[in-house]
């Protein structure tokens, strides 16, 4: 798969701050409102920069520090790092994982996850802004219901708690509101 097309408005001066305190290659999995919009190309705001992964584990503890809520530099770029850690994540989610900005930085490397996948992740919290940027995936992606239905039955249902039933009514849900976005989309 090749490099996603994205730009760096803000974040440019974020991520170079990053990159510059970290003493070897450290790899973030990327989720979120970050990749929605710097990936997938959704024009919305967004301040955070939502990670389910650091590696290696040792460079997180300076990362949080330097970037996370609070710090000197959310209050200078008005952007911070999020470290979610558990979040719902397809079992095969690294398998699919993209580099962005390949070779723009010494050390930082930032790996998206797939648009499917990031829908996905979306599906338990359920809220306005996880179906507005679902929508948006539908048709800039475009997201495929098969592929989505597919991931979530065999790599996401078995790890969800709380009632399986709702979830999967709520999976249903979404697949209609993809299919409204993708015949409601300009050709």
């Amino acid at each position: 798969m090749s490099s996603p097309n994205v730009s760096l408005p803000d974040w440019q001066l974020f991520l170079s701050e990053l990159d510059a305190v970290l003493t070897e290659p450290t790899w973030l999995h990327c989720i979120g409102g970050f990749v929605v919009t710097q990936v997938y190309g959704f024009d919305r705001p967004t301040a955070d920069l939502d990670v389910v992964e650091i590696a290696p584990l040792r460079e997180r503890e300076s990362l949080l520090e330097l970037a996370g809520k609070g710090s000197d530099l959310m209050r200078r770029a008005s952007l911070y790092l999020d470290y979610v850690g558990v979040s719902s994540l397809p079992e095969e989610y690294e398998s699919r994982l993209t580099e962005i900005y390949p070779g723009r930085y010494k050390n930082l490397r930032l790996l998206t996850i797939e648009a499917h996948d990031l829908a996905l992740t979306k599906l338990g919290r359920d809220s306005p802004k996880d179906r507005t940027d679902v929508r948006h995936l539908a048709v800039s992606v475009p997201l495929n219901e098969d592929t989505l239905r597919e991931r979530y039955q065999t790599e996401l249902r078995w790890m969800l708690t709380g009632d399986p039933k709702w979830i999967d009514s709520i999976l249903e849900l979404w697949i209609g509101m993809i299919r409204e976005a993708q015949a409601a989309a300009p050709r």
